[in-house]
């Protein structure tokens, strides 16, 4: 452990001394009352379990204390680089152990079939951790052999708690502000907060108390969850669209921010602007899909980090616009008719006459450019569509 990093040093062994996720862990929580006297003695069975939550959240460490209060065998893989032949080799090997998958997300589906087995006749305790939602990444089959357990980001109050730890134990001190800074910027992150302190502390001079220079050194760059796959960038995007929806510039301008820091593709935010700039807005302000197609050029000629700017400009002018969603609508309900439907015959005053054939036949007879009679379809005379 001497040359261990500090977050591996600190992580709790007991649940006493596990901080946050009380859901779980507290009086009443499910992993506490899991971990009842009979549980452990083997009375009663231990169920497969599935962590779903951010980074920093503790799903490593819980999985390793359930293992040590159930007094079992423990392994631990990761999902990115283990095999099926590896878990073959622990069930051939071992018996009633607890095998830990991290990002258990990263395993295929075939690969996620081939632990069903083994679940369903108990040769292990499953406990898989993910930080994508488990409806979309995990199969059917195992979530209904399993519990999902939902972990939550730290609050700054757990953080406090946390760096106090840490910092009793490097037996070093922060100033106010600079604690402040880096509970803020660790957005919930445990692991992130205590690799930023230990880096700080290497980077102090002797005896120096850690201000907020020296935390902005060892951090670089505020620690933003946005996986490209995940929910979380669902999630974002679809604040983006909705506070534009609800005209609310000043949060369709914080989830643009995120989605620019987080490194989100300038051309698909762009893009997301002009399908808005119809659906949303349509006729109420017909300009908007100009300046929505604008913007898209711009982030195309531009690129980051000018075109940033360009999508500010978008963004308020979209959220600021009236909205009607008249045309959007009335296209949807044609659609509906025409997958109801089918192919209706074309009223024949409106087909193409292109040869005497068709001429002679009828079509086209009776055209007048401006008729006021409907064109629809003889099922659909009368259907109206766009108010």
């Amino acid at each position: 452990m001497a040359n261990a990093p500090l977050a591996e040093k600190l992580r709790p062994k007991k649940l006493s001394e596990f901080i946050g996720q009380s859901n779980l862990v507290g009086k009443e929580g499910i992993i506490r009352k899991l971990l009842a006297p009979n549980v452990a003695r083997g009375e009663v069975g231990f169920p497969s379990l599935i962590f779903w939550g951010p980074p920093g959240s503790g799903k490593t460490t819980l999985a390793r204390i359930i293992a040590g209060e159930l007094q079992r065998q423990y392994f631990e893989i990761s999902a990115v680089n283990a095999s099926s032949k590896e878990i073959q080799k622990l069930v051939k090997d071992n018996s009633n152990f607890i095998l830990f998958i991290d990002e258990i997300h990263r395993f295929n589906k075939a690969q996620q079939d081939r632990l069903l087995p083994y679940v369903e006749r108990g040769d292990f305790i499953l406990i898989g951790a993910t930080t994508e939602n488990p409806s979309f990444e995990v199969i059917a089959p195992l979530l209904s052999r399993s519990r999902v357990l939902v972990l939550k980001q730290h609050s700054e109050k757990e953080l406090e708690l946390i760096l106090n730890k840490a910092l009793k134990y490097l037996k070093i001190k922060i100033d106010k502000k600079a604690e402040e800074f880096l509970v803020e910027s660790s957005n919930g992150d445990a692991r992130v907060l205590i690799n930023v302190l230990e880096i700080a502390n290497s980077l102090k001079t002797k005896y120096k108390i850690l201000d907020t220079t020296i935390i902005e050194n060892a951090l670089q760059r505020r620690q933003l969850t946005f996986d490209k796959q995940g929910e979380e960038y669902y999630n974002v995007i679809s604040a983006f669209i909705k506070s534009m929806r609800a005209s609310q510039p000043d949060a369709v301008l914080y989830y643009l921010a995120r989605m620019v820091e987080a490194g989100q593709d300038p051309l698909y935010i762009a893009r997301r602007m002009v399908v808005f700039a119809s659906e949303d807005i349509g006729m109420a302000q017909p300009t908007a899909l100009v300046v929505a197609n604008e913007v898209f050029r711009a982030c195309e000629t531009i690129g980051y980090p000018e075109c940033a700017i360009n999508l500010a400009h978008g963004v308020v002018y979209l959220a600021t616009a009236k909205k009607d969603r008249s045309a959007y609508n009335a296209y949807m309900a044609a659609l509906s008719d025409v997958r109801q439907h089918g192919n209706l015959p074309v009223p024949m005053n409106i087909r193409n006459p292109s040869t005497k054939l068709m001429k002679g036949l009828g079509y086209s007879k009776g055209y007048e450019k401006y008729d006021t009679q409907s064109y629809l379809p003889d099922r659909l005379k009368g259907k109206k569509y766009y108010n």
